[in-house]
């Protein structure tokens, strides 16, 4: 089974979560499903409530419930996630039917990455600067 790692933690056993938002200026949600691979995340879906500065829905958009969903077509490593305490909001990440908030408190950037990619690390930290 797949398992996603914040740092050198691992914080899900599921093979995908979802991340969710609220933008600090638009003041709405945005949300993005995410496949653990082993040693990448795959974009599955993206969807945002509205659209304004910086919130362009992605190519292939449609229009579904009040949200502009689209497929994801971007794989990545890992996800770097600020975590200033000064937004609106922090990160809810959903996996495995249980979700929990990261970020809502000044600290340094968070890392999620498969737990693949932790193989052999001798990092401890849930927290670290990239």
């Amino acid at each position: 089974m797949s398992a996603l790692c914040l740092g050198a933690v691992a914080i899900a056993m599921a093979p995908q979560f979802t991340l969710s938002w609220t933008h600090s200026v638009e003041r709405v949600t945005w949300r993005e499903t995410w496949a653990v691979e082993e040693n990448a995340l795959r974009l599955v879906e993206g969807a945002v409530q509205g659209s304004g500065a910086g919130m362009e829905p992605g190519e292939g958009a449609r229009l579904k419930d009040g949200w502009w969903v689209w497929e994801g077509r971007v794989t990545v490593p890992a996800l770097v996630l600020a975590a200033s305490g000064a937004t609106v909001s922090g990160w809810t990440l959903c996996a495995g039917g249980s979700c929990r908030v990261l970020g809502t408190e000044g600290a340094a950037p968070l890392r999620l990455a498969p737990c693949a990619a932790h193989a052999g690390s001798s990092a401890a930290a849930t927290a670290v600067a990239e």
